[in-house]
C-alpha cells in the first residue's frame, strides 16, 4: 500500500477516534470531500491501521444504481470478511423484512450488537451519497441502538446538505461522539511525495509543472502521472523524460472535467483494441456498475468474446472486476470516458439499453434511469414505464418510488388528461412512503385548479384522492370534515366519505342494526370501526372487539382503513375482556412483522400491554423505543402516551420526582400524585382517566373508587373488572374479601393481583388472623418485587415488619429523603396540603381526626424539611409544585 500523503492530521483523528471506540466511546466520523481529494485513501489508511489493532473490520462502497435495491449500499458490508457481521441464516430472514423498513432495520441492529458484544469493530461506508434509502435509514437506527458498542462508524461522502451524511450526524449526535473531517486539496508538496512514490524516484521540472495544475487533487495527480507518463514511456527512455501531454488547468473536479484528465483517459485508450474501446464507452453509458452480459447483448457480441476485450479495459486501469459485477475504477474516470461519446450516441444507447433491460425482464425499474435520461414531455411510453418502475419501487424503496412517480408526472402537459391520473398515483405513492404532508399539499394544488393540472376536476377524481389521503389522515389524527364531501361522485366513493363522517363524530355513526343495507362493504367497515371507536371510549369492549373483528375482515380497497390501526383497537379491547396475554403476545408478533407505518401505535399499545401485565421493564424498554422511533419520523403525537408509561413505571419504583418529570400536565398520573402525597379529595379526579386506559382497574383499587368500578363492570363485565369492583365494595368483610382475592388470582394481571392479596392480607392481619395474613402478605410482597414495584413492596414490608416479621434478609428498601417533598411522611404531606389551602391547625385537625397539637408538630417537621418558616412560604411552594392547586 503507498503511504497516505498530506493526511497525517486527519488520519490522527481518525486514529483517535478508533482509540475512543476501544476505550469504549462509540463515534461516527464524517469524512467528506469533492471527488478526487483522497477520501477512500484515507479510509483504506484507517482500516489498515484499525485491523493491526485487531478490529472486526465491516466495509461497503455504495453505488450509484444502488437506489433501486433496498440494503444494496450496506449489504456487502454486513456479509463481507472473515468475520461477516450477518450469517446466511440471518440475512435471509431480514431479506423477508425488505417491505418493513423499521423492523428490519431494528432486526439488524440486533443481530449486528450480538455480533459485536465484547469486540471492537470498524463499519466503514464509502461513497455514502449514493446509498439506498434503506441503508442510510438502518445506520441511523444501528448507531443510536449501538450506542454502547466498542465501534467507530466511518463514513465518506461528498459535501451535500441535507444528504445521507448530514441526516446521519442530525440523528445520532446526542447517541454518539461525531467527528467532522473535511478533505480539502493537498499542498504542492504533498502531491510531489506522491510523484516521488507513484516514480519511485525524483520528480523533474517538466512533471513538477505539469502536478502544479492538478489544483491539490491526489486522483487527477496519479492519472496524469499514470496515464499521461508511465502509459506512454518509449522503450528505452526514462519516464522523467517522456513528452506529456497537456497541463492539467481548469476548474476542481466539482465543475467540467480537467482537460487533463479526459485528454489522459484517451491517451490510455490509445492502446486498447477496438472491441476494448467500444465496450469501454458503452459501459460508461450503462453507469459506474454495470453486468458484462449486458454490455455484450447490447454490443451484439457474445459474452466470451469480450473477456479479452475486458481483460484489456482492467489492465489498463479503467474498469475493475468485482464479482458479481462490473464498475469503473473511479467515477471521474466514467466521466472522463463519457465525454468522448457525443450527446446524440449517449440518447440513442440509453434509449437502447431500457428496451433491452425490459425486454430481457429486467424489470421497468432497472431501466427507468435510462428512461429519464431520453425522455421528453408528452412521452406517453416513457412515462408509462415510469409509472411501473414506481409500483416495483413502492414495497421495498418507496422513496424511490416516490421520486421516480414524480418524474412520470412532470413528463405529462398541464392539460394531458393523463396527468390527473398520473397525479392520482403520486398522492398513493407519496402516502406509502410516509410522506404526508408532501401527499397532502400536492393533492390540494392538484384539485384547486393551479398550474399543476388545468384539466377537469370530476367529481371521481376529487373523491378518489380525498379517499387516499382519507386512510392516513385519520391515523394520524388530521382527519378534516371538510374534505370529506365529492358532491357528484359515483355513489360507492360517496358513500365511502360519508362514513368516514362518522369517525369525526360519533353522532353519525348510523345505528348498527343498519349496516346491513349498506351497499358498500369499504363504507360499511369504516362506519363499524366508527362503531368500535364510540364503543370502546364507553369502556364497551366486548362490543368495540367485535366490531373491530368484522372491519378488519373486510377486502382492501380505495379508502380502506388500515389493519394495523383497526388491530390496535382490537387488542386495547381483548387486553380489557380478560385477553390480556393474548393480546400481548399479538402485540409481540406484530413489532417485528406489522405494517411499520403503524409503528408508533403500536408501540404506544404494546408498551401499555406490558405494564398492564406486570412487565415493568419490557414496557420500560418499549416506551423508550417507541420515543425514539418518534423522533426518527419527526411525529412525537403519541409520545405523551408513552410518557405516562414511564411515569406510572416511576411511581410504581417509589420515584415520585421522576415521575413528576414524566408526566408534565398528565392529569392522570398527576392525580396519582395528589393521592400519593396525602391529596384524598384527588380520587374524585379519577373520574376523568380515559376508558381506553388499560391500567384503569388497577388505579381505581388503588383510590377505592368503588362507583367508578361498578360502571366499569356494568359496562363490560370481565373477570377482572367484576372481581375489582367486589375487592373494593368487600370493605372489611374478610369472606367477600377472600373470594375477590381468589377470583383475581385466576386473571392475567398480577398488578391487581398483588393488590388483591395486599388488601386482604392486612384485613386478615388486622382481624387477628396473623397466620393467613401474614402469609398473604408475604405473596404479595413476593410478587411485587419480582415485577420491580419497589414502591408497593416496600410499604408491604413495613407492615410486615411492624407487625413483629424476622427475615434473614429483607429486601433493601430504598431509603426515605432527608429534605424536600420526598422527605414528608403520608401524614405530613395531607397536613402541607391543608395548611396551604387555608386550613388553621385546628380545622387542619378537625379534617384529619387528630388533635390540633399533632397537626402543629406535623407542621413543624414540614417546615423544618422543606426549609420554609411561614405558612406563606408552605403556600407558594406547593402551588409551585401543584399548579394548579391539587383540589382545584
Amino acid at each position: 500500500m503507498q503511504p497516505l500523503r498530506g493526511r497525517s492530521e486527519e488520519l490522527g483523528r481518525l486514529l483517535d477516534a478508533l482509540r475512543a471506540a476501544e476505550a469504549g466511546t462509540p463515534s461516527l466520523a464524517v469524512v467528506s470531500g469533492e471527488p478526487g481529494l483522497g477520501k477512500s485513501a484515507l479510509l483504506a489508511a484507517a482500516v489498515e491501521q484499525a485491523e493491526r489493532h485487531g478490529f472486526l473490520i465491516a466495509q461497503a462502497t455504495a453505488q450509484q444504481t444502488d437506489d433501486i435495491s433496498p440494503l444494496s449500499s450496506l449489504a456487502p458490508a454486513l456479509r463481507a470478511g472473515r468475520e461477516p457481521l450477518i450469517d446466511t441464516e440471518h440475512f435471509m430472514e431480514l431479506a423477508a423484512l425488505n417491505t418493513q423498513p423499521l423492523w428490519l432495520a431494528e432486526r439488524l441492529a440486533d443481530f449486528v450488537g450480538r455480533r459485536l458484544d465484547g469486540k471492537k469493530a470498524l463499519i466503514v461506508l464509502d461513497d455514502a451519497q449514493w446509498s439506498d434509502p434503506l441503508t442510510a435509514f438502518a445506520l441511523r437506527v444501528m448507531i443510536a441502538r449501538l450506542s454502547s458498542h466498542q465501534v467507530l462508524w466511518l463514513v465518506a461522502s461528498r459535501p451535500a446538505p441535507g444528504g445521507v451524511a448530514a441526516q446521519l450526524v442530525s440523528a445520532v449526535q446526542t447517541q454518539v461522539a461525531v467527528h467532522a473531517i473535511e478533505l480539502g486539496p493537498l499542498s504542492a508538496e504533498a502531491i510531489q511525495d506522491i510523484a516521488k512514490d507513484r516514480l519511485n524516484g525524483p520528480v523533474e521540472s517538466v512533471l513538477a509543472l505539469q502536478l502544479a495544475g492538478v489544483q491539490g487533487s491526489p486522483f487527477l495527480a496519479e492519472q496524469l502521472i499514470a496515464g499521461l507518463y508511465l502509459d506512454n514511456a518509449l522503450p528505452g527512455t526514462p519516464a522523467s523524460a517522456t513528452p506529456v501531454g497537456p497541463l492539467l488547468t481548469g476548474p476542481a473536479p466539482t465543475g467540467p472535467l480537467p482537460p487533463g484528465l479526459v485528454e489522459g483517459v484517451r491517451r490510455r485508450s490509445t492502446g486498447l483494441s477496438e472491441s476494448a474501446r467500444t465496450l469501454v464507452r458503452t459501459a460508461a453509458v450503462f453507469g459506474s456498475e454495470f453486468r458484462l452480459e449486458d454490455v455484450a447483448a447490447l454490443m451484439a457480441e457474445p459474452v466470451a468474446k469480450l473477456a479479452t476485450a475486458l481483460d484489456e479495459a482492467i489492465q489498463a486501469g479503467l474498469l475493475v472486476d468485482a464479482g458479481s459485477a462490473l464498475r469503473f475504477q473511479h467515477e471521474l474516470l466514467r466521466s472522463a470516458t463519457l465525454a468522448d461519446v457525443p450527446p446524440s450516441a449517449q440518447r440513442a444507447l440509453h434509449g437502447a439499453i431500457a428496451t433491452q433491460l425490459i425486454a430481457a425482464g429486467r424489470g421497468a425499474a432497472v431501466a427507468a434511469p435510462h428512461v429519464l435520461a431520453v425522455a421528453q414531455p408528452g412521452d406517453t411510453a416513457a412515462v408509462s414505464t415510469l409509472r411501473q418502475a414506481a409500483q416495483e419501487l413502492l414495497a421495498t424503496m418507496s422513496t424511490t418510488a416516490a421520486e421516480v412517480i414524480q418524474h412520470a408526472f412532470d413528463l405529462t402537459g398541464a392539460d394531458d388528461p393523463l396527468r390527473a391520473e398520473v397525479g392520482v398515483d403520486v398522492v398513493a405513492v407519496l402516502l406509502t412512503a410516509y410522506q404526508y404532508d408532501r401527499a397532502k399539499a400536492f393533492a390540494d394544488d392538484l384539485l384547486s385548479g393551479t398550474a399543476l393540472y388545468h384539466g377537469p376536476i370530476t367529481p371521481d377524481l376529487r373523491a378518489t384522492i380525498r379517499l387516499h389521503l382519507a386512510p392516513r389522515q385519520w391515523v394520524a389524527g388530521r382527519l378534516e370534515r371538510q374534505d370529506l364531501f365529492a358532491p357528484g361522485a359515483a355513489p360507492h366513493l360517496t358513500e365511502r366519505l360519508t362514513a368516514y363522517r362518522a369517525l369525526l363524530s360519533p353522532d353519525e355513526v348510523p345505528p348498527t342494526d343498519l349496516l346491513p343495507r349498506m351497499i358498500d362493504p369499504v363504507a360499511r367497515a369504516i362506519v363499524l370501526a366508527a362503531a368500535a371507536e364510540t364503543a370502546r371510549a364507553e369502556g364497551r369492549y366486548a362490543t368495540a372487539r367485535d366490531y373491530y373483528v368484522e372491519a378488519r375482515a373486510t377486502p382492501r380497497e380505495l379508502g380502506s382503513l388500515p389493519n394495523s390501526r383497526l388491530e390496535v383497537g382490537e387488542l386495547y379491547c381483548r387486553a380489557e375482556t380478560d385477553e390480556l396475554l393474548d393480546a400481548l403476545n399479538r402485540s409481540r408478533e406484530l413489532m417485528t412483522a406489522g405494517d411499520w407505518q403503524s409503528a408508533a401505535h403500536l408501540s404506544v399499545l404494546h408498551a401499555r400491554l406490558e405494564f398492564a401485565a406486570g412487565n415493568l421493564e419490557a414496557a420500560e424498554e418499549e416506551a423508550r423505543t417507541g420515543l425514539r422511533w418518534m423522533n426518527e419520523f419527526h411525529d412525537t403525537r403519541l409520545a405523551p402516551g408513552m410518557h405516562q408509561v414511564l411515569a406510572l413505571i416511576a411511581l410504581l419504583r417509589n420515584q415520585p420526582t421522576q415521575a413528576r418529570e414524566f408526566a408534565g400536565a398528565d392529569s392522570t398520573v398527576n392525580t396519582l400524585l395528589a393521592i400519593a402525597d396525602g391529596d384524598d379529595k384527588a380520587v374524585a379526579r379519577l373520574r376523568d382517566v380515559p376508558e381506553g386506559f388499560p391500567e384503569r382497574i388497577d388505579l381505581l383499587v388503588r383510590a377505592d373508587a368503588e362507583d367508578l368500578l361498578a360502571a366499569r363492570a356494568a359496562a363490560s363485565p370481565s373477570v377482572a373488572a367484576l372481581g375489582a369492583h367486589e375487592l373494593v365494595a368487600a370493605g372489611n368483610d374478610l369472606k367477600r374479601l377472600a373470594a375477590a382475592t381468589e377470583q383475581l388470582r385466576t386473571t392475567d394481571r398480577p398488578l391487581l393481583r398483588a393488590l388483591a392479596e395486599d388488601r386482604y392480607g392486612r384485613a386478615e392481619l388486622e382481624t387477628g388472623d396473623r397466620a393467613t395474613g401474614v402469609a398473604t402478605l408475604e405473596r404479595a410482597l413476593e410478587s411485587l418485587t419480582k415485577l420491580g414495584a419497589t414502591g408497593p413492596a416496600a410499604r408491604i414490608q413495613a407492615v410486615l415488619q411492624a407487625a413483629g416479621v424476622r427475615r434473614r434478609r429483607w429486601a433493601a428498601v430504598q431509603p426515605r429523603a432527608e429534605a424536600g417533598w420526598e422527605a414528608l411522611t403520608p401524614m405530613e404531606r395531607r397536613v402541607a396540603l391543608l395548611v396551604a389551602e387555608g386550613h388553621t391547625n385546628r380545622s387542619a385537625a378537625e379534617e384529619l381526626v387528630i388533635s390540633a397539637s399533632t397537626v402543629g408538630t406535623h407542621l413543624r417537621s414540614v417546615f423544618s424539611k422543606l426549609e420554609v418558616n411561614s405558612r406563606v412560604q408552605l403556600t407558594r411552594l406547593v402551588l409551585e409544585r401543584f399548579a394548579p392547586p391539587p383540589n382545584a
